[in-house]
């Protein structure tokens, strides 16, 4: 019983200090340089963005490798896109860098949904990379989505995206009830031998 205690208890520390798992990562560097291009793995809809960087007349910020300009050269902005499988009462977490779009001094909006969380990020045109994140924890197993949309802005040059990653974390409440489930296997384990 003493072992199987003990055995708990470790299990317990090492749920509560659990690292997250990575799903996703994505920094756009194994993809070509190219404009109205589709990064890999990505879908586009509603108009082009361009991968620029390292290597091209476009690389705003030195030293970043390949990026993303969320608005395409053909004056129609378009919106970044892929789907992920989720599960159930995971936190997911999505972690990205945003710039401003480094060529006009107008400040850019991007649009970021994940899943059913939608929010707005806004920078001037000299900002460099900035984090943001987003956690969303789907209520059903199921597809959903991730998209990144620079939709005030069909200028040629929009905000400029990099280092997309989505990690996830089961729930405390996962946890919890993990352990109980294990409790109540060492429980039945001891009344078994008793008898």
């Amino acid at each position: 019983m003493k072992k199987l205690m003990f055995a708990l208890g470790l299990l317990a520390a090492g749920a509560t200090a659990q690292a997250a798992t990575p799903i996703f990562s994505d920094s756009f560097d194994s993809n070509a340089a190219a404009l109205n291009a589709t990064p890999t793995g990505w879908s586009i809809d509603k108009g082009t963005v361009d991968i620029i960087g390292a290597g091209t007349p476009w690389d705003y910020i030195p030293g970043s490798g390949l990026f993303i300009d969320l608005d395409g050269s053909t004056g129609n902005a378009g919106m970044l896109f892929r789907d992920f499988d989720l599960t159930a009462g995971l936190q997911y977490t999505l972690n990205f860098d945003l710039a401003g779009n480094h060529v006009n001094s107008a400040q850019e909006n991007v649009q970021v949904k994940f899943g059913n969380v939608t929010e707005v990020f806004s920078l001037p045109m000299a900002a460099g990379w900035t984090p943001y994140s987003l956690v969303f924890t789907p209520n059903q197993t199921k597809t959903y989505t991730l998209s990144f949309w620079n939709n005030n802005s069909n200028d040629n040059v929009g905000m400029l995206l990099d280092n997309v990653n989505v990690t996830a974390v089961p729930e405390p409440e996962t946890y919890a009830m993990m352990l109980a489930g294990l409790g109540l296997v060492g429980f039945m384990a001891r009344r078994r031998r008793k008898a």
